[in-house]
């Protein structure tokens, strides 16, 4: 008798197993399809030599330069957009402070997030988030935009 209550229940929970699992399935399939990556700044970098215009989109996935398709970011890009969204959104808010930078030299950045727009020269080295991002960018344009600057 013991035997045949546990079969009877080791059946019973099966059953219910592989449906649970299935809808849950089903609810991760229907809820991430065709949902498009949140975007996390766009970028737009002016200035005084060939090439230095610059339209940027850096999503969660990937990065448009000037119009073109949407090209994958690594994992490792990934994180440090995020990281970079981040803090630009503390200097934003206001809750770190930006001195006053020298003009710029050569590049002119303006940064858009969902929190407002960062004006900044390539000259500006505090916060330290600013020559990160110029970091940043430089190395998404250049490395997996194959663009010159």
């Amino acid at each position: 008798m013991n035997a045949r209550r546990l079969g009877g229940f080791g059946m019973h929970r099966m059953r219910k197993t592989p449906t649970l699992l299935g809808v849950a399935a089903a609810v991760a399939a229907i809820g991430g399809c065709g949902t498009p990556s949140p975007d996390l700044f766009v970028v737009e970098r002016t200035g005084s030599v060939p090439g230095a215009k610059l339209d940027m989109l850096v999503s969660d996935t990937s990065v448009r330069c000037n119009g073109a398709p949407a090209l994958p970011l690594t994992s490792e890009q990934t994180i440090e957009a995020r990281d970079i969204t981040d803090d630009l959104r503390l200097v934003q808010s206001g809750a770190v402070t930006v001195p006053t930078a020298p003009p710029a030299q050569i590049f002119s950045f303006a940064i858009r997030t969902e929190d407002g727009i960062l004006r900044f020269p390539d000259t500006a080295q505090l916060p330290r988030i600013l020559p990160r991002t110029v970091r940043f960018v430089r190395r998404l344009a250049i490395d997996t935009c194959k663009l010159e600057r």
